[in-house]
């Protein structure tokens, strides 16, 4: 499974991974759906890791993305990639989006 290239989630957010250096980490760029609707699509950073295989089974991955050009947020990502008998492969994540908050007492609704 190749992290590196051009992917797109079920929302049509597009992700674009450099090449995966030979320690495992990554860069690319993120562009969400919604700034891909607007009339001027912003491109975020994102910086990540793949764990390195040894013999057999699927990467896992963790990747940051700083929302910074439209928000004052960063998600954290965490996967695995898979590739089915056709050949196709397949990334599933789960993410955290944390926002700043005010205060303290606001921390419980920073994170999604």
């Amino acid at each position: 499974c190749q992290l590196g290239g051009l992917w797109r989630n079920e929302q049509d957010s597009l992700m674009e991974i450099s090449a995966v250096r030979d320690d495992g980490d990554f860069q690319g760029k993120y562009l969400t759906r919604v700034t891909l609707a607007g009339t001027c699509a912003r491109a975020s950073p994102l910086k990540g890791a793949q764990q390195q295989l040894g013999e057999g089974g699927w990467p896992t991955f963790a990747f940051t993305v700083r929302w910074d050009k439209f928000s004052n947020a960063t998600t954290a990502f965490a996967g695995q990639c898979f590739v089915d008998a056709g050949g196709k492969e397949t990334l599933t994540t789960t993410w955290l989006l944390r926002e700043a908050v005010g205060s303290l007492k606001d921390d419980w609704k920073a994170t999604r």
